[in-house]
């Protein structure tokens, strides 16, 4: 019997606890032993739940306990996720974690950790929830070399821009709806400014170019100044706003970024809507592959932890191999970063493809949605060039970039 302790009893760990309990046949099926949980930690009393007696307040109590082989840590944050984690590691116990935080800032270290003490640190849950997209670029596309990661890795910006798209309502509305039906947090920031999505992609980059990428070093913008008149250009234009979190090798750059983007309908990525999350990856010999599906909830999250933790006990006493090195990759300067930019000025068409025309260089008009401005697709151009150029012309009301096809 495997012996498992939990750490953090909220939606993902109970979630991992129900799984484990319920799927006990599959399980034995997978194995050849059952997953017995030993401990739950938290600090918090559940009564009627089920695990009073194996709740524990305590993480010595765990770290001092030999039959303990694998531990789930679900408890979000780096501290003290990060010292536990390293402790059990050490200590020769494999992890499992959903926790996307402690990968993006530690991943490196931690998997260091684990194979110098033959365990285990496995991490599908930080990524996608129940997607599986990890397991792909470490196993199934270690062919291929891959150019790009470009995926929707937040489900509650994506959720809000749908509802935006869908109904014309301003950001502030359906934020708010969102928060009330609970896909939103009450402090919603790590969501609609990008941060969230911002650590995924740096840990989705780290194992596709086999380096560290740090997610301090990304450009990350959110959704906030997306607004009804931005989506009405959109729809008018066939195309989605969608929050995508990119990194992609241009010769011997490599490139990061989050931010909104105008996607059209010849991308697989437009059709990613609500709550759903979609990750597309470009290589040299496959091309392009698509992963989809629900990016976050209890139950889905709690999946991935949990089949980590059957391949946790499958490898017991061995590591299985990840192409994430310790040295860091350097993110190139931003604004060498090539995009075309959708971009809303004020006055009439003439004054605008005018001004357009002497700061943007050649442009492809879009028809204007409101009164009193225009707007314009400009051609690819540095981020640095087009802030230069964004500067001298003023009278700008917003910009998007745009995906190419």
């Amino acid at each position: 019997m495997i012996q498992v302790a939990v750490l953090g009893y909220g939606t993902v760990g109970s979630g991992v606890v129900e799984v484990i309990r319920t799927n006990q046949e599959g399980i034995v099926r997978e194995l050849n032993e059952g997953i017995h949980i030993k401990y739950v930690l938290d600090l918090r009393e559940f009564p009627g739940s089920g695990i009073e007696d194996i709740l524990v307040h305590d993480y010595g109590v765990i770290a001092a306990d030999p039959e303990v082989d694998i531990i789930v840590e679900t408890m979000g944050g780096l501290h003290p996720a990060y010292e536990f984690t390293k402790q059990a590691l050490e200590a020769g116990k494999s992890v499992c974690t959903s926790n996307k935080e402690l990968v993006a800032a530690h991943g490196a270290e931690l998997l260091s950790i684990a194979a110098e003490h033959q365990a285990n640190y496995l991490y599908e849950a930080s990524v996608g929830g129940g997607i599986p997209i990890i397991r792909p670029l470490n196993y199934a596309l270690t062919a291929e070399i891959i150019e790009e990661v470009t995926g929707i890795l937040n489900g509650t910006a994506n959720y809000i821009l749908t509802r935006m798209k869908n109904e014309g309502k301003d950001f502030a509305e359906v934020l708010k709806d969102a928060q009330d039906l609970g896909y939103a947090e009450r402090n919603p920031e790590a969501d609609v400014e990008g941060y969230d999505a911002c650590r995924k992609i740096a840990i989705l980059s780290s194992l596709a170019f086999c380096r560290q990428v740090d997610y301090k070093d990304i450009y990350t913008e959110g959704i906030t100044k997306i607004t009804a008149t931005d989506i009405k250009y959109a729809n008018a234009m066939g195309k989605s706003i969608k929050l995508l979190a990119t990194g992609k090798r241009d010769g011997e750059a490599f490139f990061a970024m989050v931010a909104p983007f105008l996607v059209g309908s010849g991308n697989p990525l437009y059709m990613v809507n609500d709550v759903y999350n979609g990750i597309l990856v470009k290589s040299n010999m496959l091309g392009d592959t698509m992963y989809y599906g629900r990016g976050a909830g209890k139950l889905p999250t709690a999946s991935a932890v949990v089949a980590d933790v059957i391949d946790a006990a499958r490898h017991k006493g061995s590591t299985a191999k990840f192409l994430w090195d310790k040295r860091k990759l350097e993110v190139e300067d931003f604004g060498k970063c090539r995009n075309r930019f959708f971009v809303r000025m004020e006055g009439t068409k003439d004054e605008v493809l005018q001004a357009a025309g002497e700061y943007f260089g050649k442009v492809t008009p879009v028809e204007a949605q409101a009164e009193g401005e225009y707007a314009f697709i400009t051609e690819a151009m540095r981020e640095s060039d087009f802030a230069e150029a964004a500067g001298k012309a003023g009278r700008i009301v917003n910009r998007i970039r745009v995906k190419e096809e």
